[in-house]
């Protein structure tokens, strides 16, 4: 099971056993599948902040680098909202003009700031594994580790016919 998520404080529960395992991996899938999400993070202030990012995950935690792209700073939104709030999501969608193929995942969770360690190392691997551009150019910058407490997906995933 990738994980269990959590809805204003219940713990969701399969009633039918091995199809949330199934809905699991097709939302594992997808993830996998995704080159771009949307990060979503909360600061101090209350206001929300959105930026589109590359991501891989590994069990329930979903990781992003400040990568080299060209940016004004290192000092970035996001990375001060995470550090004020720890609030996060990241959106994953497919839109097509045939509206049948539409879907989104959102995971949701709480974010930390990782700038050295094992942990760090890791993520950079596993960020580098996913996108070529990363082999050529390392993420210099500190990478984001969301710890999904849980996910919505639209349609439902059990309506998804690739899993």
């Amino acid at each position: 099971m990738l994980w269990v998520g959590k809805e204003e404080g219940t713990t969701r529960t399969s009633k039918s056993g091995p199809k949330f395992s199934v809905v699991d991996n097709a939302v594992a899938h997808r993830l996998a599948e995704a080159r771009v999400g949307r990060l979503a993070t909360v600061g101090a202030d209350g206001r929300p902040h959105l930026v589109p990012c590359c991501f891989a995950r590994d069990g329930e935690t979903i990781y992003s680098a400040v990568d080299a792209k060209p940016k004004s700073s290192f000092k970035l939104q996001r990375i001060a909202n995470i550090k004020a709030t720890q609030f996060a999501s990241l959106l994953v969608d497919h839109y097509a003009e045939d509206w049948s193929l539409l879907w989104w995942i959102r995971v949701d969770g709480t974010a930390r700031v990782l700038e050295s360690g094992a942990e760090y190392d890791q993520a950079i691997e596993l960020l580098v594994d996913k996108y070529e551009q990363y082999r050529c150019h390392r993420p210099p910058g500190p990478v984001i580790a969301l710890d999904a407490s849980g996910w919505r997906a639209w349609p439902s995933p059990e309506s998804w016919s690739d899993h």
